[in-house]
């Protein structure tokens, strides 16, 4: 069942902004190529599908890419995998991205602490030029993996850009992934240099990351350990650690002779979350990121030359690698570490008008965080120079969406954004050229033939189905780091339907074209063989003001199964037999009464993978009584203990 009112449109793109935005004007430029409008999106993205040489041959002109294009822009295979973009182009990440090394604020970087630092394009470029001689020196080449435990700040832009400049492969998680988790994915790369900070700060608190650091030593055996930071910790110092500092001090800035490799060349292994078995190690093209990334971050999310670039995320997520991409488009990226709501909700919000960011990205679960805590920026801040707010990470909910509009600014582009991990760009999201429908996102990304397919593989159109990418795309894997003969890499996406990508996302394709995410696929419940997807149950309990968060499991009970849902509720507030009836009503009347729980139960903490996503796969195991198969992908794995035996699913 459809939210009552799906297709609410809640802004529309004034004239002139339209036509100022970098889609129109490539659009216009090549119209000569389709004869399409330049304002008709829907036939420009079937023109970047159906006719994809003209699409990416114009494309790479349109972002300037530094390099060799070669003759052909893209070659069709006998399957999308085996397909090839600019097949004889050669070109460097790290190498676009540092392009007009001046004076211009490059990076500017804050702490929840209160630190702020910045750095001109001029200096990145230096910082990047001494830390390439020193991987050099210490015998860092083509092909080698540096691994890094890092936070969001300057000095793990500089590594991984210093790392691409040279050829190698980076690979980072973020400190809080604890020894276990770090090690089980770092040691399946063998780096050969681990670059770490032995601590971090968190909510006015200082973190000590030395045993973290000590298990990948053991685990993974880098052949050198450079530590971000002003000593080595005494309880490190039987590692050789050398400083970052001590590491480039022998060096001088000076150029940098990029290493121009073929598209498809490896630029960095991302981890999936882990949590149904060891993570499996994702390798990007460097090629397919930096012109992905560019693609989504111009066309679609019409971000401009200078402007202030935000993103709220950590070193362990895709969406750092996407952030820092849009150095190649000459924005200034301002970066957070820390605890976004410390010391006040309101923090990163004050971060819009102190710094004048024009795009901020999120999760929805900020958002919404900022819903429950009552803030009004509207009210309290000036927001001038906000244009775009993106959000990605789970379901944006349609009050969300009005929350936006109604308290935030009612003149701002709001695009959910959709993909993840295993593409390390999107599937769908915004465009500065269509209307804005609540709790929709607005459509597929350019060059992405997107369907949403039911079980024997039709498409299928205002009802859940699974989505789908029908065509090659550039930010498809090169591989998984260790699966030598593919066949994991070919049983992840391709085995549900033949030649076609399956992402493992539950979505639903609305008359507006947008589409809406109703959670994974894998984790989709089946009360009674009707597929449900949970974030149709999380849209409509999230507005009740005393659940703080939920998640939904489906139980295997007397030969069906059964929609179990915890809450954890709002400090001072009970599961009450009043409120239990008040959830079931809001869930009922906002969706169907297929996705009324059997049963409610209260719990005081839900688990999270390291990136912040509730992990319903592991509470579903840990209810029936089956191992969670990879503990260390949860931040708070002791949270499971509190869905073990519970007297309540017993009957």
């Amino acid at each position: 069942m459809m939210d009552a009112t799906p297709s609410d449109i809640l802004w529309v793109p004034p004239r002139e902004r339209l036509e100022r935005s970098s889609l129109f004007t490539f659009a216009a430029r090549t119209a000569s190529q389709h004869g399409i409008a330049a304002d008709d999106y829907s036939g420009l993205l079937r023109w970047s599908i159906e006719a994809p040489e003209a699409f990416y041959d114009a494309l790479w002109d349109e972002l300037g890419i530094i390099g060799t294009r070669g003759e052909t822009a893209f070659k069709s295979g006998a399957t999308i995998r085996e397909a090839e973009f600019y097949p004889g182009a050669r070109l460097n990440y790290a190498e676009n991205l540092l392009r007009d090394a001046d004076d211009r604020l490059a990076i500017i970087a804050h702490r929840d602490d209160g630190m702020r630092r910045e750095i001109s394009r001029r200096q990145l470029y230096d910082h990047v030029s001494r830390l390439v001689q020193a991987l050099t020196h210490a015998g860092v080449k083509e092909g080698d993996r540096v691994g890094a435990i890092v936070t969001h700040d300057i000095e793990a832009i500089v590594s991984y850009l210093a790392t691409s400049a040279i050829g190698a492969i980076w690979s980072s998680c973020s400190p809080d992934f604890g020894p276990a988790g770090a090690s089980d994915r770092l040691s399946q790369i063998d780096p050969k240099i681990l670059i770490a900070v032995p601590e971090y700060g968190y909510a006015g608190k200082r973190i000590d990351v030395g045993p973290t650091i000590r298990a990948v030593a053991e685990s993974a055996a880098p052949q050198e350990i450079v530590l971000i930071g002003d000593a080595v910790p005494a309880s490190l110092s039987d590692l050789g650690c050398v400083t970052l500092h001590d590491f480039v001090a022998p060096f001088e800035p000076g150029e940098i002779a990029f290493n121009r490799l073929p598209v498809k060349a490896p630029l960095a292994i991302l981890y999936s979350s882990g949590t149904t078995g060891k993570p499996k190690c994702i390798t990007h093209s460097g090629g397919g990121l930096l012109l992905q990334h560019m693609k989504e971050q111009k066309l679609q999310c019409d971000i401009q030359q200078g402007e202030r670039f935000f993103y709220f995320t950590t070193c362990g997520w895709m969406m750092w690698n996407w952030q820092v991409s849009g150095l190649a488009l000459g924005a200034t990226l301002v970066t957070y570490d820390g605890n976004p709501g410390y010391p006040n909700p309101a923090r990163l919000i004050d971060l819009i008008d102190a710094e004048r960011i024009a795009t901020f990205g999120t999760s929805a679960k900020f958002i919404d965080a900022c819903l429950k805590a009552g803030l009004k920026p509207r009210e309290s801040h000036d927001l001038s120079s906000l244009r775009t707010i993106l959000s990605t990470g789970s379901p944006l909910i349609p009050q969300s969406f009005d929350y936006i509009y109604r308290d935030w600014k009612a003149d701002v582009h709001l695009a959910s954004i959709s993909g993840g991990t295993d593409i390390c760009a999107c599937f769908l999201g915004g465009n500065p050229l269509q209307p804005v429908h609540r709790g929709e996102l607005q459509g597929a990304m350019l060059g992405m033939d997107i369907d949403t397919l039911d079980d024997e593989g039709r498409s299928v159109r205002g009802v859940a189905g699974e989505l789908v990418c029908r065509n090659a795309h550039l930010s498809m894997p090169v591989k998984f780091w260790g699966d030598e003969d593919g066949s994991r890499y070919q049983a992840a996406y391709f085995d549900r339907f033949p030649g076609i990508w399956a992402h493992g996302d539950f979505a639903e394709m609305r008359p507006s074209g947008g589409y809406v995410i109703h959670g994974r696929s894998d984790t989709t419940l089946n009360p009674g063989g009707v597929r449900i997807g949970t974030a149709e149950i999380y849209r409509q309990v999230e507005t009740v003001p005393e659940v703080e968060e939920a998640i939904a499991v489906g139980q295997d009970f007397d030969g069906d199964q059964r929609v179990i849902l915890f809450v954890r509720l709002k400090a001072g507030a009970e599961l009450t037999e009043p409120l239990e009836k008040t959830i079931r009503s809001r869930i009922r009347s906002g969706a169907t009464p297929r996705h009324v729980p059997a049963r409610i139960i209260a719990v005081s903490a839900i688990p999270r993978t390291r990136s912040g996503k509730i992990s319903e796969i592991a509470v579903r195991d840990t209810i029936h009584g089956r191992p969670v198969k990879n503990t260390d992908a949860l931040a708070n794995p002791e949270a499971l203990d509190l869905f073990r035996n519970l007297p309540q699913l017993k009957d």
